[in-house]
């Protein structure tokens, strides 16, 4: 089924009652919260739900059912919305289906209730996009624009993860993920850009993409859609990034530290506990910025929303509040204790990013022993697609400690698929680096116990809770 069946909300005021099936995913969660602040009546389900989704839809005052069962319609609801996470053959689905009741995906419903009238500035890439929409939503705000917002995280400046404002703009996370069971497509093909961010562009996603020639198609796809007048920023730092400018034939400015780029940012340095360096544009010296931020891809993504928004027509000095002010996204390179061990909670989960957070770290806290405890746990990580890569990106740090193939009942990956744990572990080993792996995480829990010392910074990398070890271990100090 390649449509939904009409469901009367090109009108909103037909629809009082939302239903959304899969509630607890993050931008599931976000379309609820927007929803409940329209004044709709809106519940959900989910099959399993846990913090910060839990504490942020009770805050809300959204009930939530556990498990997927018919009778979650009931009432029937007059607009179901599905999340991605579900499946036709879904009871849940098929009791909606069944009974013929109106539905849409999430990203539908994100056009079809809050773009119109808005102006769509989209953010995406394989890595980045969450930082960089939360930061240019701020700058707007700072700008006093009023945007609205959607992001895949919890922004520490807007407390949360949606923003409605009356603003004209409104700043949206560009999901490459697959829309729902009837639209295998992309997400971002949704949002109607009207201005766009690309970060980067590498292979993510082994799930639901077969190779990086899919993930570079559907990038091409989304810059086909941006009208010509509409303004493009895309790094030249990704080499893939680039092609895909070139394949969609539209002209789009660079941003990067290359020396191609259109934009560039030079004198990158981490200094007083700011990341600084200048802007220039075509050759010319354009600004000087710092960011609490840390890191080179932090840079990169300053400078991708500092060269949109010069292309929106805002003034430099309009755009320098926000950056300078902006505290991040949580889990985003999140310092969540600060003594004499410092640890971080880090969303990193890619090979390329896990390098970018441990370079970031390595220069904000300089002669420090550095340890990394990653947990494989997205489909991409769970499987032998970057095996040599990942080890390569652990040895940044001097101490790692590797966490067990996260196992998900819904997909199990073939042992012979699956990343080898113990592989990466003697591949640092055979680098010199201190190494270990353990099959739980109260193992884990017990050795940074016993072998982390005063002075040591630990970064925690998964795309998931890692079963509350972060927070866990930082408490324990």
């Amino acid at each position: 089924m390649s449509q939904p069946p009409p469901a009367g909300a090109a009108d909103p005021s037909r629809i009082r009652r939302v239903h959304l099936i899969a509630i607890s995913g993050v931008a599931m969660t976000s379309l609820a919260g927007m929803l409940k602040s329209r004044g709709f009546e809106v519940s959900g389900s989910d099959q399993n739900i846990y913090p910060p989704a839990s504490t942020l839809l009770e805050r809300l005052g959204i009930p939530v059912r556990l498990g997927y069962r018919a009778e979650n319609l009931e009432p029937a609801p007059d607009l179901v919305v599905v999340g991605n996470a579900v499946s036709r053959t879904n009871p849940e689905v098929a009791a909606l289906l069944e009974r013929r009741l109106p539905y849409l995906s999430m990203p539908q419903a994100i056009r079809r209730f809050f773009l119109a009238g808005k102006r769509s500035l989209v953010v995406a890439g394989t890595h980045g996009k969450t930082t960089s929409t939360a930061m240019l939503a701020w700058v707007l705000e700072c700008a006093r624009r009023e945007p609205s917002l959607m992001i895949g995280g919890d922004s520490l400046d807007f407390g949360g993860n949606f923003r409605l404002g009356r603003g004209e703009d409104f700043v949206v996370e560009g999901d490459e993920y697959d829309t729902a069971f009837f639209d295998k497509g992309p997400k971002f093909l949704h949002y109607e850009p009207r201005g766009l961010i690309l970060t980067s562009v590498e292979f993510d996603h082994a799930d639901i993409y077969r190779d990086l020639r899919q993930v570079t198609d559907a990038f091409v796809a989304l810059l086909r859609i941006v009208p010509s007048e509409a303004p493009v920023v895309v790094c030249a730092d990704f080499g893939h990034a680039e092609a895909v400018v070139r394949e969609a034939g539209r002209g789009a400015e660079r941003f990067g530290l290359a020396a191609n780029a259109d934009w560039r940012a030079v004198d990158l340095r981490d200094e007083d506990g700011w990341t600084r360096f200048s802007v220039r544009f075509a050759g010319r010296a354009e600004a000087d910025l710092r960011l609490r931020l840390m890191g080179e891809m932090n840079a990169r993504n300053a400078l991708g929303v500092y060269a949109l928004c010069r292309r929106l027509g805002l003034p430099g000095e309009a755009i320098r509040p926000g950056l300078e002010s902006f505290r991040g996204v949580r889990r985003r390179q999140e310092v969540i204790h600060e003594g004499a061990i410092t640890v971080i909670d880090d969303f990193a989960h890619h090979p390329t990013a896990i390098a970018a957070t441990l370079a970031a770290v390595r220069a904000r806290y300089g002669g420090r022993k550095l340890w990394a405890v990653f947990e494989p746990r997205s489909n991409t990580s769970r499987r032998r697609t970057f095996q040599r890569e990942f080890a390569a990106a652990l040895c940044d740090a001097d101490a790692a400690v590797v966490a067990a193939v996260f196992f998900k009942d819904t997909d199990p990956i073939p042992e012979s698929e699956r990343l080898s744990v113990a592989a990466v572990v003697a591949d640092l080993r055979g680098a010199g680096r201190e190494a270990e792996t353990f099959a739980d995480g109260e193992a884990i829990f017990a050795h940074l116990r016993r072998s982390v010392r005063d002075g040591d910074v630990v970064v925690f990398l998964s795309n998931g809770a890692f079963g509350g070890l972060p927070r866990r271990f930082a408490e324990a100090l």
